[in-house]
């Protein structure tokens, strides 16, 4: 794969589409032709009703799905040039998934739920334990690490998987509505915690169908009926949107770099 440099985007989108069940009378067009640039350090919301084509495009940048036609490039790669396993890594190396139903494994603790990526990277249990540590407190969760996320609130679950998301240090975090499952309290703290990634130099891309989530980011774009439109107004009624009430980590610096693992039409 070719090096990315900090002014290769991040993310880059052309004419991004993606069609189900094309040619029958079932099909449908949830991407019609998506232009995407997002930046490295940025922090942009895409926002849209159900049904809108958020998290198919969502698939697409994660590298979960495949386009029916255009180009993505995971910064700066071209992923239609890759194999399989190269994929594989790509999804591993560049891109951190956050989701409204944390994902956690039940029976793990909070430790081990944030070290399984370094497991798939081979890397030795002791130091698995050290960077899981050090990522817990990243997010504030130091003291919760041998609790399992029974015995955590919606707001620390969110955090240890925020933590599992970012402990190899990809390019991207992609955040499908992670507000969704929390109080308002709680998702304004979840927020504030994307900000300072942000600000870390992390990538962040939201997802959300709320515009004042969406208001916390740099800049939102909107999904309508599978086509993609930035909005000045982010957040605001500018947008077409009805507005809902919704109810400086120092992240781990391994020693050497290591690779990371991996709804709508």
């Amino acid at each position: 794969m070719t090096q990315a440099t900090d002014a290769t985007p991040v993310i880059e989108t052309r004419a991004l589409r993606k069609v189900y069940a094309e040619g029958s009378e079932a099909e449908v067009v949830a991407l019609a032709g998506v232009d995407l640039v997002i930046g490295r350090g940025e922090f942009v919301a895409i926002m849209g009703p159900s049904g809108s084509g958020k998290s198919t495009l969502m698939n697409l940048v994660g590298c979960l799905d495949t386009p029916s036609s255009g180009q993505y490039l995971c910064d700066g790669v071209d992923v239609a040039t890759l194999d399989r396993e190269q994929l594989a890594a790509l999804r591993r190396d560049k891109i951190g998934f956050v989701f409204q139903g944390f994902n956690l494994l039940p029976r793990m603790t909070a430790e081990d739920n944030v070290a399984m990526p370094l497991g798939y990277a081979q890397v030795p249990p002791p130091e698995r334990r050290r960077l899981a540590q050090e990522a817990l407190a990243a997010v504030g969760l130091s003291g919760r690490a041998t609790h399992r996320p029974s015995e955590l609130s919606g707001g620390q679950q969110q955090r240890v998987a925020i933590a599992r998301a970012l402990i190899n240090r990809p390019a991207i975090l992609l955040a499908d509505e992670p507000t969704g499952a929390l109080d308002s309290k709680t998702g304004e703290e979840i927020l504030a915690l994307f900000k300072r990634l942000r600000d870390d130099g992390h990538t962040v891309v939201l997802i959300t169908h709320d515009a004042e989530v969406a208001a916390h980011a740099d800049r939102t774009c909107v999904m309508r009926d599978g086509e993609l439109h930035e909005e000045p107004g982010f957040g605001s009624r500018e947008s077409g949107f009805e507005e809902f009430p919704v109810p400086h980590p120092v992240l781990p610096n391994p020693e050497s770099p290591i690779p990371n693992p991996g709804s709508e039409p």
